[in-house]
């Protein structure tokens, strides 16, 4: 018998529902209508156009719900249906604030679901349940700092000792800052508590090998992994982890906490997950067998072992090596986690990855920048006969700051303890890029610098020591252009070899360009807006400080995706820039850099002919996977000269003097009335050279593995075949 006073609870499965003041008489009645489990009630599932009877207060939410990602927002993920409540405003972002609160209703069910995403503040970025108008739950999204996710997760409150109370939800937005937006899916009134997610799971490795390897699902939900040493946090990264059979495997170096015991903390996992389980300590990458030789690796473009890459940082030529740092994600196919991923190489052609060489910290990732080597140590980090390598870097949290990190090795690096060195100009400020100005005997950096109303401008600084920085002059772009955005980069070139009559060029990503002077702190533009590259996903170049013997060596992110492998992305070959003096003025000229010729495995050389519409293809016969091809041709009578490279098609079209590229037009004048082009091929895209390297089309597209064929021919008259080479070409990766 049970007291008529006391409280009984009865088990219904894995929950418990605790049921108030129930006579012993009752029990077995209420059993069997538990047993039941009466349906979920709804409370809403925002899957219409407005909130219905909710009422929006302020400019977060708007008139109505949202159909997943607003303009600028990372994208969100893990909403069910077409629509849910996202309080990141399409014109505000952050800035925008509110709240959205229900029609009241009666709590009839022991447990509320919901999905839930966004900021991590249970006061002003949150969802509240309120009873008798006090707040008695609160739930929030997983993020407090910068990186994370969008994805939505499902959460639940014990709502048991408030059924049969009215009851009414408000979802709240006043935060203004990073992640200060709330995104609500699916509000559930349920008998079950759904399968309760495991918060800050954690799981000890002693380290004594180099790896922890990851399990990596692509487009799982992003969970925030904490290494944790000795109680304090030492890097944190966003990672879809693979609750199950994961897609790859990432890993993580360890190396450098050998002996000490490292702590994996998961802010949030399903219940069944086995994420933790699965990471285990390894001296060698996961399936790491078939590295390099993987179906869309690049066999002479770099890319990294495993994971994303962007931005070419850091480019230095450095005790012997030249240095490529750049932007990486170890633990992701796609952006985010900013690292300074690291490469080195002796020949620009044969690339060793070194492990990261910087990791996001408190200050936010590690977002692009550049490197140079402090021959007279005015930083005072190395010494006359050892100079420093000295890093400098945008690390984006809030605020976004400029940093610097140094070397004497090349191999590890040491984050200036006075860091910041520049502070937040605005909140676009980013991609320092600093070299030596040997007239005025001073450090410059050139910083992109937003401002207000996506003007866009370049801000130059000056320093004796690599320290502390002064403003000097401002460059602004083209309103309402991408000209002069992002990833700044500026140097001097002499015209056609001659220094006498050199040129400072000043650039950006897209690698739209300007001509002029440059004085150690102004730069005085003759001519603005030039076109760059003439192609397709190529962007963000950097070109290489301290090279040997005074060229301008020069590097982009070429955009190639390589969906199902466990890498994305690569970089350009490394090319050679100059400025030749044309009808308009100097211009940009981009050439394959002559270290290139170390691929050549074998080669044909085929000129010295006529090529007659419907005659003998001079390339009939000759195949090759990996394919450098140059020409040399007089179009004389002909409307079209046609190359097919494995699939690809690069035409001429003499009257337009335009160079067709896959459809892809760009202008490549005659010079001398020939046409001289140089084409390179390889797994993951194009790359083609004319115009004597005023026109640079590189073009990412994937050639069928079967099809190794090339070909030639002229349309509407014969043309002129005053030289043509082919070289096969052999992979740059080890033990092939």
């Amino acid at each position: 018998m049970f007291d008529a006073r006391e409280c009984i609870l009865i088990e219904t499965g894995a929950p418990f529902v605790r049921l108030r003041h129930v006579h012993a008489a009752s029990a077995l009645i209420l059993v069997a209508a538990i047993a039941a489990a009466a349906d979920d009630l709804v409370i809403s599932d925002f899957e219409g156009p407005d909130y219905g009877g909710w009422k929006s207060i302020g400019d977060a939410f708007g008139p109505g719900t949202a159909k997943g990602t607003r303009r600028g927002q990372q994208p969100v993920t893990g909403f069910d249906g077409q629509r849910l409540v996202n309080s990141f405003a399409d014109a505000t972002g952050d800035r925008a604030t509110g709240t959205l609160t229900s029609p009241e209703f009666t709590i009839e069910r022991p447990f509320i679901s919901f999905l839930v995403g966004g900021g991590k503040d249970a006061e002003k970025t949150a969802m509240h349940l309120l009873v008798d108008g006090a707040v008695v739950r609160r739930a929030t999204g997983p993020n407090d700092r910068p990186g994370g996710s969008e994805a939505l997760d499902l959460d639940a409150w014990d709502v048991a000792e408030f059924v049969g109370r009215k009851a009414v939800i408000r979802i709240v937005d006043e935060a203004t800052g990073g992640w200060g937006h709330v995104t609500i899916d699916r509000i559930v009134q349920s008998d079950r508590r759904p399968a309760a997610p495991q918060h800050d799971a954690g799981r000890d490795f002693e380290i004594s090998k180099r790896y922890l390897a990851i399990p990596i699902k692509n487009g799982a939900p992003k969970r925030l992994v904490t290494a944790v040493i000795d109680g304090h946090p030492v890097v944190r990264n966003t990672i879809e982890l693979a609750d199950g059979e994961p897609d790859w495997w990432a890993v993580m170096d360890v190396g450098a906490w050998r002996g000490k015991t490292v702590r994996l903390v998961v802010d949030r996992l399903r219940a069944d997950s086995r994420a933790l389980v699965q990471i285990e300590p390894t001296d060698t990458i996961p399936e790491g067998e078939n590295l390099y030789r993987e179906p869309l690796r690049g066999q002479f473009h770099f890319s990294p072992r495993r994971g994303w890459n962007n931005d070419p940082n850091g480019c230095v030529f450095y005790k012997g090596e030249y240095h490529l740092f750049f932007q990486h994600n170890p633990y992701g196919w796609a952006w985010g986690n900013m690292h300074w991923g690291h490469a080195v190489s002796k020949d620009l052609v044969h690339w060793e990855e070194l492990g990261d060489a910087l990791l996001p910290d408190d200050l936010g990732p590690m977002y692009s920048g550049s490197a140079v080597v402090d021959h007279a140590n005015t930083s005072g980090f190395g010494t006359a006969d050892n100079p420093p390598l000295v890093l400098f870097y945008t690390a984006a949290g809030n605020p976004t700051v400029q940093c610097l990190a140094w070397s004497t090795d090349g191999r590890t690096f040491t984050k200036y303890e006075g860091n910041p060195i520049i502070g937040q100009i605005t909140w676009g400020n980013r991609d320092p890029k600093v070299f030596w100005h040997g007239p005025t005997k001073r450090w410059v950096m050139v910083l992109y610098v937003e401002q207000p109303g996506k003007t866009r401008t370049m801000q130059f600084f000056t320093s004796a020591n690599l320290r502390d920085w002064t403003p000097t002059s401002v460059v602004t772009g083209t309103p309402g252009t991408n000209y002069l955005h992002e990833c700044p980069d500026c140097f001097e070139l002499p015209v056609d070899g001659d220094p006498a009559r050199s040129k400072w060029v000043l650039l950006g990503a897209n690698t739209e360009y300007a001509v002029g002077s440059f004085d150690g702190t102004t730069f005085t533009a003759d001519a603005v807006a030039l076109p760059g590259h003439r192609g397709k996903g190529f962007y963000a170049p950097q070109s290489f400080n301290d090279v040997p013997d005074g060229r301008r060596l020069f590097i982009g992110w070429w955009q190639t995706e390589t969906k199902g492998m466990p890498f994305n992305q690569s970089m350009s070959l490394p090319l050679e820039l100059g400025l030749t003096e044309t009808a308009d003025g100097p211009r940009l000229t981009f050439a394959p850099a002559r270290e290139t010729e170390a691929l050549r495995a074998r080669s044909h050389r085929l000129g010295g002919s006529t090529l007659a519409p419907g005659g003998a293809d001079p390339l009939a016969g000759v195949t090759a996977e990996l394919v450098e091809l140059r020409a040399d041709i007089e179009p004389a009578a002909a409307d079209e000269i046609v190359l097919t490279v494995r699939g690809g098609t690069i035409a001429y079209d003499v009257k337009a003097q335009e160079l067709v590229v896959n459809g892809h037009r760009a202008p490549a004048p005659l010079r001398d009335g020939r046409l001289r082009v140089a084409v390179f091929c390889d797994r993951t895209g194009l790359e083609v050279f004319a115009a004597d390297g005023l026109c640079y089309v590189p073009f990412p597209f994937q050639p069928q593995p079967d099809d190794r064929g090339l070909g030639l021919e002229a349309r509407g008259g014969a043309a002129r075949i005053n030289s043509l080479d082919v070289h096969e070409l052999r992979s740059a990766w080890p033990d092939r």
